[in-house]
């Protein structure tokens, strides 16, 4: 759909395209930009008041929160915000009816136009409207008072605002013309056979005949008819039918994009709209007693993302239209089919790019944070009305969320733990149960074309729902295994598991609606790797076919969150995958059909011993179905920085169906060395195509005192944390002393001992080689750590001192920190070594697999970069002579980093190699 804006305005207005392409008109004023403003903070009175202030101090830059820095205001207080502004806009027909249109305002609001009340709204997220007509001034200009009240109170439905409050007006104001008989909403029903059902409402000055046309499709689909209105609201159903219909999926994002016209002797009124033809279900496959999610009839698996829809700038208001589309690039270049708005209703404008660009969206309803009292359950019950409302002719919402965690329904004091517990489930009252259950049934009657969930639990408190959903923050291989086995083993129509009171389970989808590894660590992960636990954690989804979803906490960081698969302003994090898998993004393991390495991310294995892997196909997805694919295979290993291929193979395999199979098994025969082996699977279609890729890794071990390495001569083996001295200031070890760490500028010093002449009668080459890397100096490090309680408040935004966490250890980015280590031996410089950065990721595999405690991360994931030294002919002549050498590796400013046997990427200490 082509985006029109007004001729009046210019590229310098904030937001300056129209508000909502789901449902636009030609004839129209954007009123975002500069506003007169006064705030006062402080406790209002709450009846309508047009008692202005005695003067507008500064100005305010509409659409922005007056909390939020865009808004030129950036004061996070509560209280009372009045805006003025004055146009000289005129509709471009003398006798157009104009209405005062607003995207949302928190909380309570009065409007006035030229002194006199237009009216009022209550509620920060849903849209409305005033009619301006009788109070226009048609020779003149026109002067808007908007006055906005935000308390904070405990029943307003707020959500999670912690993050930055969206105080005032947060998102467009505008001013648009329309006849005198206009179409004020349609409500597109679609099915699959391509009917389509649209559900009108018009508003009619007086009685009369009329012609309602849909145009969508460049013309394809036409359809006219002849309508008779009567003076107020008309409301009736038309059904058409659109040949050979394209469905509308993420992948194949459909719109039919068009315009409803109503035209008659009160002239003619155009609405540009579209809709998407697509059917959201759940249906029982097979003899499964359970259901699986439907997209256009089919089973789809719901890779997807928490999103906080957080901006730095602009909080909740995206600062720009194409920052929204963005959004949701950044999430389908990650093989994401949907996202879950978290705890509040998207803008109409970033809703319209899931449609035009193809995202499933599951959209949350705002919570309130006091107790389910009458005022609280009626102001969420007319904000929840006001959402769906809005936003139902969205293709890409499949599924409205209720309640989030319980929040909002506790009595007698909200619960202080985001795990479950007796406390919280005693206070969840029967009578709010019940209550709960009205608000599915009623979102269920007021849109039964979508799933509904009542709350997304992790109190398992489960009442009445569409989707079996459950949350869990765990970190470690095994923990995660079990958890996820337990919940599918207790998964079953009957089974009381997931639900609260004498409530059981229907054979609703089973999806986990928020996961991650953020709250699974003492004191919270801080800001560190989450490539590792991310590949183990979907591996473990896949394995089981009753579970067809996920939602993973979350797509970017936010103020107090660090477990983004991007930073808060948009930039990349390094997951590493491609280092063992060439290729191999997050997409691949999203990817709808899957292997599954049923194995852990990691083990420790002799040398030279058999292992027999166990792979499972799982496919959610008919693309391949019917087909022959191949199953490639390699296990190789870095030696000294040569890639090695151990064993590797090729087997047919038969694509037969959705779900869960068994795939014919790998039997391995480790390497006869020391090495990091990986062992590499990837399913490959016809024209070389890659369906997927994963992997898991292997310690290997030889047992050997200086180690095993497949290169001729011999080893000299000296453990990192054997060093004779150090002239770091500050130095310290980690890794269970695998790794040592010097901040700034200084070195370790290492005595290296060669053996004799008897064993060794002449040296004629050596090189040094070692892993290292720059060292980012954290506050813990230097203060000390400081170990914060993770409560509710930090849903509220509460400060993570994440420097100070003892968690965190930044992983992979775009930021680099860079040192240089200079090499010297025996008094003389023999190389100067860029260390590029001071990384953690999924490379760092031995830091992983050495992680004392699953809940405790120490330097997690970090890793450094093989250095290998050629000495030069006369150092290694003066070796031959004294067999005995002192190594310095120097750092200059950005601090050094090694990393032993038992850390990092490479399976050695400090090697002088030598022959």
């Amino acid at each position: 759909m082509q985006i029109k804006t007004a001729t009046e305005q210019t590229i310098s207005i904030p937001r300056p395209e129209y508000p909502r392409p789901d449902w636009q008109r030609t004839d129209w004023q954007n009123l975002n930009g500069q506003w007169q403003f006064a705030l006062l903070s402080g406790e209002a009175e709450h009846q309508i008041s047009s008692q202005e202030p005695a003067h507008y101090d500064r100005e305010i830059t509409v659409p922005f929160s007056w909390a939020s820095p865009l808004s030129g205001i950036g004061e996070n207080v509560a209280g009372t915000g009045w805006y003025k502004r004055t146009t000289d806009w005129q509709p471009q027909t003398s006798d157009a009816r104009i209405f005062l249109r607003f995207g949302a305002v928190d909380y309570e609001c009065s409007v006035w136009l030229n002194e006199q009340l237009l009216g009022s709204h209550s509620g920060g997220y849903g849209s409305f409207e005033l009619e301006a007509t009788e109070h226009w001034n048609t020779a003149g200009s026109n002067t808007i008072v908007v006055k906005a009240v935000d308390e904070d109170h405990a029943w307003q439905a707020r959500g999670k605002q912690g993050y930055g409050e969206i105080r005032g007006i947060w998102q467009p104001v505008w001013l648009e013309a329309r006849p005198a008989a206009f179409i004020r909403n349609a409500k597109f029903e679609t099915a699959l056979s391509g009917e389509v059902t649209v559900a009108l409402e018009v508003e009619a000055k007086q009685a009369g005949p009329a012609r309602l046309s849909f145009k969508f499709d460049e013309g394809n689909v036409l359809v006219e008819r002849e309508v008779q209105l009567t003076a107020g609201l008309n409301q009736w159903t038309e059904s058409f039918t659109v040949n050979q219909p394209r469905l509308w999926s993420p992948e194949q994002p459909e719109l039919y994009e068009g315009e409803l016209v109503l035209s008659g002797s009160f002239g003619q009124d155009v609405v540009q709209t579209y809709f998407g033809i697509r059917e959201i279900g759940s249906a029982a496959f097979g003899d499964r007693g359970y259901r699986w999610i439907t997209l256009n009839g089919k089973p789809v698996y719901l890779n997807g993302a928490l999103d906080q829809s957080y901006h730095p700038t602009g909080y909740f208001t995206y600062p720009s239209d194409e920052e929204m589309r963005q959004e949701i690039f950044l999430l389908k270049r990650l093989g994401l089919n949907f996202v879950r708005i978290h705890i509040k209703p998207e803008e109409p404008r970033k809703l319209y790019w899931a449609d035009k660009l193809g995202i499933l969206v599951m959209e949350d309803m705002p919570c309130f944070w006091g107790e389910p009292d009458e005022r609280a359950r009626s102001s969420y019950e007319r904000e929840a009305w006001e959402v769906i409302q809005r936003d139902w002719n969205h293709p890409s919402i499949f599924s409205w969320v209720m309640f989030n965690e319980t929040w909002g329904l506790f009595t007698n004091g909200m619960a202080n733990s985001l795990t479950s517990g007796g406390e919280a489930k005693q206070s969840y009252l029967p009578e709010t149960q019940q209550w709960v259950r009205a608000m599915y049934r009623w979102a269920k009657s007021v849109d039964p074309t979508r799933l509904v969930e009542d709350n997304s639990p992790c109190n398992w408190d489960h009442v009445e729902t569409d989707l079996n959903t459950w949350h869990f923050y765990i970190n470690g291989y095994e923990q995660v295994r079990n958890h996820v086995q337990e919940v599918v083993d207790k998964t079953y129509t009957g089974s009381s598991f997931n639900y609260i009171g004498e409530h059981v389970q229907s054979d609703a989808p089973l999806m986990n609606s928020e996961c991650g590894n953020v709250w699974g660590i003492e004191g919270g992960a801080g800001d560190s790797d989450l490539a590792w636990h991310y590949r183990y954690m979907m591996n473990e989804f896949r394995k089981h076919e009753k579970l067809c979803g996920f939602v993973f906490t979350e797509f970017r960081d936010v103020t107090n969150e660090f477990n983004g698969y991007y930073r808060l302003d948009g930039t990349d994090k390094d997951f590493g995958y491609d280092a063992y898998v060439p290729g191999m993004t997050l997409a691949d393991l999203h990817a709808a059909d899957f292997v599954v390495i049923d194995a852990p991310p990691s083990e420790t294995v002799a040398a030279g011993s058999q292992k027999t892997i166990s792979l499972i196909g799982s496919s959610f997805s008919d693309r391949y179905h019917g087909q022959t694919l191949t199953l490639c295979w390699e296990l190789w290993h870095d030696q000294l920085g040569t890639r090695v291929i151990a064993q590797s193979g090729e087997q047919p395999v038969r694509w037969s169906g959705y779900g869960t199979f068994s795939l014919p098994a790998l039997a391995l025969t480790m390497p006869a060395v020391d090495a990091a082996a990986v062992l590499t699977v990837k399913l490959v279609a016809e024209q070389h195509e890659v369906v997927t890729r994963n992997f898991i890794v292997f310690d290997v071990r030889s047992g050997k005192q200086h180690g095993a390495y497949e290169a001729a001569g011999q080893f000299i083996s000296k453990p990192i944390a054997d060093f004779s001295s150090c002239s770091f200031e500050l130095a310290w070890s980690s890794l269970s002393e695998a790794k040592q760490n010097g901040a700034g500028t200084g070195g370790f010093a290492y005595e290296l001992q060669l053996p004799d002449r008897k064993e060794q009668p002449f040296i004629s080459r050596a090189e040094l080689l070692f892993e290292a890397s720059a060292k980012r100096v954290l506050a813990r490090d230097a203060q000390g750590a400081k170990l914060l309680h993770h409560d509710i408040s930090m849903m509220h935004g509460a400060d993570a001192q994440v420097e100070l966490n003892p968690n965190t250890y930044y992983m992979t980015d775009e930021e680099k920190h860079e040192s240089r280590v200079e090499v010297w031996v025996d008094g003389e410089m023999i190389d100067s070594i860029v260390l590029p950065d001071d990384p953690a990721d999924s490379r760092g595999a031995l830091s992983w697999h050495y992680q004392q405690a699953a809940n405790r991360l120490e330097d997690a994931g970090s890793y450094g970069y093989l250095c290998r030294v050629v000495l030069p002919g006369r150092v290694v002549a003066k070796l031959d002579a004294a067999r005995v050498c002192r190594v310095e590796l120097r750092a200059k400013q950005g601090g050094l980093a090694l990393y032993g046997r038992n850390a990092g990427r490479y399976p050695l200490d400090l090697l002088l190699h030598y022959q």
